[in-house]
């Protein structure tokens, strides 16, 4: 019936029995090294021939919107590992409640148990067995290990054991320990994977803090997961938002961040490189110490600090279509590429801004503060339209952010013209009346927006991406029904895991399948090898572990 038991029982001791059994308790108690494991051998020890008194049992109901937010996270590419305390069949049949594994004949479950060595070795291999098999299948396949055969495989078959882990997009570990739901999160986290860690207990404080991003659940368990997590949130539902879309805006938006900054650094720098030429490697600077310090400061930081509030698509659709999670996972807008992208882009602005600006004022009688300002001034102007062109959503605040910026920029520039000690006295009034200070903006920012401008047209209309398909969806207002295939980034074993051997029964029958879920003689086999296509966006993703306990 899926409740949470608890069996009264007892028995009586006599005094040299308990006498002896307290020191070995005391004992464990004062280890240093596996104190949980030890403690618990004991309490073993101690727990048989015990006379019962009554059963109590309560409904463990699940919280609204678990299934649902569990199906829509693997939509996006995120397997899941459940990390419980509950004895075997209470953990399975809280799974298939919550569609963390599929009911036959969809879905497969291959049980690790064992108390020895052998029994446990004999098991990793039939499911290594069946995991090698399946992975052709369009089937989901999941395993359930307990905490002991937990223990012996990650002490005594720990390559096998992560070869198992990096194979299955689902598992279930029962009666485990906290000190072993840290130990997996390791686990996972040696195989590259990113994970994610939530839990509600004070069992889980210890599995929150070891992977990347802890989550606590505040509820019946009290507020340690939650003071001991990264993100504290009241439902487990909350998760699907936290993730898809929190967690994809704020990875767009630290991408644009990072490489902004870097390339506004390049710009300047680049023209101080290429004025060093010029000046005969004087050690002359173009730019005064008042002017580099207000273009980091004031001129080029507003702007992109209210990028925080750039969109590149609604809420609505990025719940819909989970699958473009998978840009943020395989890092599409944050990588070396991107990085080499921007470099390039500040090197050809760089030229634009030093060759434009040289070439127009190299025949006029023309103070070197004059040369600097309008240089300056390009930059400044080609920041207003590399932000303008690399946001997606514009608000009030960011035209006010972006537009106010550049009359600020005058602004503070008039000001300090206008103070005789300035060093700048009268430059910026006598650039402004001068047409020429005009054409030249007009010049720079043409040379060098139309190269970017038409690269970014051949890219949107010739090599668009899903989330291209749906920006454009949600302009025409239209609905969006298939976004094409994709072909998956297939994860490769490590070649240091050494398989186990294999042993098949003598017997006619096939070992490697457990009869809790069978496989199905409806089941269409197919080919998940280099030239086949997937459905949109499956591939082998970033892990999240996912512990429950009580109302999770």
């Amino acid at each position: 019936m899926g409740l949470r038991t608890l069996c009264l029982a007892w028995r009586e001791l006599n005094e040299i029995e308990y006498q002896d059994w307290s020191l070995m308790f005391k004992e464990a108690n004062s280890t240093l090294v596996d104190r949980e494991w030890r403690v618990a051998e004991v309490c073993q020890r101690l727990e048989h021939d015990l006379e019962i008194l009554g059963v109590a049992a309560i409904e463990d109901r699940l919280q609204d919107g678990v299934p649902e937010t569990i199906e829509t996270l693997r939509k996006a590419g995120i397997n899941f590992w459940m990390l419980t305390g509950d004895k075997q069949n209470t953990a399975i049949q809280i799974a298939l409640s919550c569609n963390f594994v599929s009911p036959e004949p969809k879905g497969q479950l291959l049980l690790v148990n064992g108390k020895t060595e052998d029994d446990v070795c004999r098991n990793l291999e039939r499911v290594l067995l069946t995991m090698r098999i399946t992975k052709s299948e369009p089937k989901d396949v999941a395993f359930v290990i307990d905490g002991w055969a937990l223990e012996i495989a990650l002490k005594y078959y720990r390559k096998a054991f992560t070869e198992l882990a990096i194979l299955s997009r689902t598992a279930i570990c029962c009666r485990v320990t906290p000190s072993q739901k840290a130990q997996l999160v390791e686990l996972l986290k040696s195989c590259d994977y990113r994970t994610l860690a939530i839990g509600d207990g004070g069992n889980d404080v210890r599995m929150i803090q070891q992977a990347d991003i802890g989550v606590g659940i505040s509820g019946r368990e009290g507020l340690q997961a939650a003071r001991a997590a990264d993100y504290s949130i009241g439902k487990f539902r909350f998760l699907k938002r936290l993730i898809l879309v929190h967690g994809r805006y704020s990875y767009n938006r630290t991408a644009f961040l990072s490489q902004y900054s870097f390339y506004k650094s390049l710009l300047i720098c680049f023209i101080q490189i290429f004025f060093s030429f010029v000046s005969g490697v004087s050690g002359t600077s173009l730019f005064n110490s008042v002017s580099l310090m207000a273009y980091n400061v004031f001129y080029t930081s507003i702007p992109v600090l209210v990028s925080v509030l750039d969109k590149d698509l609604s809420e609505k659709t990025v719940m819909q279509h989970p699958q473009i999670l998978y840009y943020c996972q395989a890092g599409r807008l944050l990588n070396p590429t991107t990085f080499a992208g921007w470099f390039g882009r500040a090197l050809f602005h760089a030229i634009v801004v030093f060759v434009i600006t040289i070439h127009s004022y190299a025949f006029e009688k023309s103070e070197l503060e004059e040369v600097s300002m309008v240089a300056l001034s390009g930059c400044v102007w080609l920041q207003v339209f590399v932000v303008t062109l690399e946001t997606n959503s514009f608000t009030k605040l960011q035209h006010l952010a972006i537009w106010g910026n550049l009359v600020v920029f005058y602004m503070i520039n008039w000001i300090v013209s206008a103070l005789p000690r300035s060093g700048m006295y009268t430059i910026m009034f006598r650039l402004c009346r001068q047409p020429s200070y005009w054409n030249t903006m007009f010049l720079i920012v043409a040379a060098g927006m139309g190269p970017v401008l038409a690269l970014k047209y051949f890219r949107y209309t010739y090599r668009s991406s899903k989330i291209n398909i749906l920006q454009q969806a949600e302009r025409l207002g239209g609905p969006i029904l298939s976004l094409g295939n994709i072909e998956p980034q297939t994860r490769a074993l490590d070649n240091d895991l050494a398989p186990l051997s294999i042993s098949q029964s003598k017997n006619g029958r096939n070992s490697v399948f457990e009869p809790l879920l069978s496989d199905s003689p409806n089941a269409v086999r197919r080919s998940f090898g280099p030239g086949a296509t997937f459905d949109f966006f499956q591939s082998q993703p970033k892990s999240s572990t996912y512990s429950r306990n009580k109302d999770n």
